[in-house]
């Protein structure tokens, strides 16, 4: 699921390289494309794995994304981590742990 995951943040870092290309350009266009792919890979994934998983903690397990753009923010833009990011971060993980153990239980 996490892998799920992984692959639809990317196509917010493709689309952070498209919006620094002329609009309408080859590589626009070609960034753009590749988003709708990467869109399309990610809906295939989505739909098996709420197969496998109940909806609540799919969703809730799908705020993950917010930590891997911190991720990607900061090993491919240069971007700071601050101290709000990262207490964010633990509040989302701590809140997938909750819900899945809660779960659980019942």
């Amino acid at each position: 699921m996490h892998f799920a995951f992984l692959i639809y943040s990317l196509y917010a870092v493709i689309g952070k390289f498209a919006v620094r290309e002329t609009f309408l350009s080859t590589k626009f266009i070609l960034l753009y494309c590749l988003i709708f792919f990467i869109l399309c890979v990610y809906a295939i994934i989505w739909q098996q794995v709420l197969k496998a998983i109940p909806l609540s903690i799919a969703t809730a397990n799908k705020t993950a994304t917010i930590i891997w753009g911190i991720v990607f923010g900061s090993l491919i833009f240069k971007e700071k981590i601050s101290y709000t990011m990262i207490i964010g971060a633990v509040m989302i993980l701590c809140g997938i742990v909750v819900l899945c153990m809660e779960k659980n239980d019942a």
